[in-house]
C-alpha cells in the first residue's frame, strides 16, 4: 500500500496545492484522485498565474473572450471557475460520499479586497453563485476586515476556506467568525450546515527565521505552531459553543495544513506531511510533494510524537529571541502582499495574452 492511501486510510484528506488546464485535460487528476487518494483541491493567485503564464492552454479562451468585450478580472475569473467548476465535477462523487466533508475546490477572492470587508463578502456571494457548485469553497484571507466578511458570508450560507492564517491566535479569531456566522444561522432558523475549513499556513514559518534562529532549532518553528494550533482546534471542538452548533445540525469547521512544501533543500522533501500526518485534519500539497509521498512516503499510522512538544518547541524560539506573536502579524501581511503581486502579475498577463491573441 502506498504512502499516499496509508494517510487517507489514517483519516486525513489529502488535497493537492494546484490548478492548470492541463492537470485537467490529460486526465492527471482523475488519476490522482483514483490513484493517490487525493480528494480535494486548492487554488490560489501565484497558482494561476503561473498556469496561465507558463503554458499556451489559456490562449484560445482568452482570444475568444477578449473578442467578446471581457477584459481583466472578469475574463480571469471566467477562466477559473471552468477550471474549478470541472474539478468540484471531478471531487463531487467524494463530497457526496462523505456527506460534505471532502471533496472540496477552492478559489480566492482578489487579493486587493483583504482590507474591505463589504467588498469581499459581495465577490464572494458573486463568486460562489457563478460557480454553481455545493462542493466549492471562497477563500478569504484572515485579517480583520476578512474575518468580518467570513462571518457574514458563512451567515448568507456561502462555504468559505479561511486562508493565510498563521498562528494560534489567528487561528482562533478564524474559528470563532465561522462559530458567529454557524450561531447566526441558528437564530434565524437557517441550516446550519454551512462548511468551512481554516488554512493554517506552516513552512512559511521557518524560512521566515531560518537567518535568526540557531542551527539546531531549524525547520522546527512551522512544525511546533502547527502543533500548538491543533490543541486549540480540539479544545475549540469540545467547548459547549461548538457543541450547541453540532446538536442543532452544524459540522466542524475543519483545520488544514497550508505550505507544506518542504523549502529548505537540506531537509527531507517531506517533513511537514511527516511530522502533520493528523487524523481528522487536512494537507494540501504542491504537486511535487504529493507525488515525492508516492514514490517513497512512509506512513506507520501513528501520530508524530512532535505533537507533544508544541509548546515545549516555541519556548526554545521565544528564549532565542523570536517575537511569535510580531512574526505572525508579519507573516499574514506579507501573505496579502504575496497574493497582491501575484493578483498583479495575473492580470497583466491576461492583458499581455488579450492584446496579442487579439492582435494576431
Amino acid at each position: 500500500m502506498i504512502a499516499t492511501q496509508k494517510l487517507h486510510e489514517m483519516g486525513q484528506s489529502i488535497w493537492l496545492d494546484n490548478i492548470t488546464r492541463a492537470l485537467l485535460s490529460s486526465r492527471t487528476l482523475s488519476r490522482y484522485i483514483k490513484d493517490l487518494s487525493v480528494t480535494g483541491l486548492t487554488s490560489n493567485p501565484t497558482i494561476f498565474d503561473h498556469a496561465i503564464r507558463n503554458s499556451h492552454d489559456y490562449d484560445e479562451p482568452i482570444a475568444r473572450k477578449s473578442k467578446a468585450g471581457q477584459s481583466g478580472e472578469s475574463l480571469f475569473f471566467e477562466l477559473a471557475l471552468e477550471d474549478l467548476q470541472q474539478a468540484a465535477d471531478l471531487f463531487r462523487p467524494i463530497y457526496d460520499k462523505t456527506d460534505g466533508m471532502d471533496g472540496w475546490v477552492s478559489l480566492e477572492v482578489a487579493p486587493l479586497l483583504a482590507h474591505d470587508t463589504a467588498r469581499t463578502l459581495a465577490a464572494a456571494k458573486d463568486l460562489h453563485a457563478r460557480a454553481d457548485r455545493p462542493n466549492l469553497f471562497i477563500k478569504i484571507p484572515g485579517t480583520r476586515e476578512g474575518l468580518l466578511a467570513v462571518e457574514e458570508a458563512i451567515f448568507a450560507g456561502v462555504p468559505v476556506n479561511v486562508t493565510l492564517l498563521f498562528s494560534r491566535s489567528q487561528y482562533v479569531a478564524a474559528a470563532e467568525a465561522y462559530l458567529r456566522g454557524i450561531e447566526r444561522r441558528i437564530t434565524a432558523g437557517l441550516n446550519p450546515d454551512v462548511r468551512s475549513v481554516a488554512s493554517l499556513f506552516v513552512s512559511r514559518w521557518d524560512v521566515a527565521v531560518k537567518k535568526q534562529a540557531p542551527a539546531w532549532l531549524q525547520d522546527q518553528l512551522g512544525i511546533a505552531l502547527a502543533w500548538h494550533t491543533f490543541e486549540r482546534y480540539q479544545q475549540l471542538l469540545d467547548s459547549t459553543p461548538w457543541q450547541c452548533i453540532f446538536s442543532a445540525g452544524a459540522r466542524p469547521q475543519r483545520l488544514l495544513w497550508a505550505s507544506t512544501g518542504t523549502k529548505d533543500p537540506k531537509a527531507s522533501d517531506l517533513l511537514y506531511v511527516n511530522a502533520l500526518a493528523t487524523p481528522g485534519t487536512i494537507n494540501t500539497m504542491p504537486e511535487a510533494t504529493l507525488q515525492a509521498l508516492a514514490a517513497h512516503g512512509v506512513i506507520d499510522g501513528t501520530v508524530p510524537a512532535l505533537c507533544h512538544q508544541g509548546d515545549e518547541i516555541l519556548s526554545k524560539f521565544t528564549k532565542a529571541g523570536i517575537d511569535i506573536d510580531a512574526l505572525a502579524d508579519r507573516l499574514l501581511r506579507e501573505g496579502v502582499s504575496s497574493f497582491t503581486k501575484s493578483w498583479i502579475d495575473l492580470l497583466e498577463s491576461v492583458a499581455a495574452k488579450s492584446s496579442a491573441l487579439t492582435a494576431a
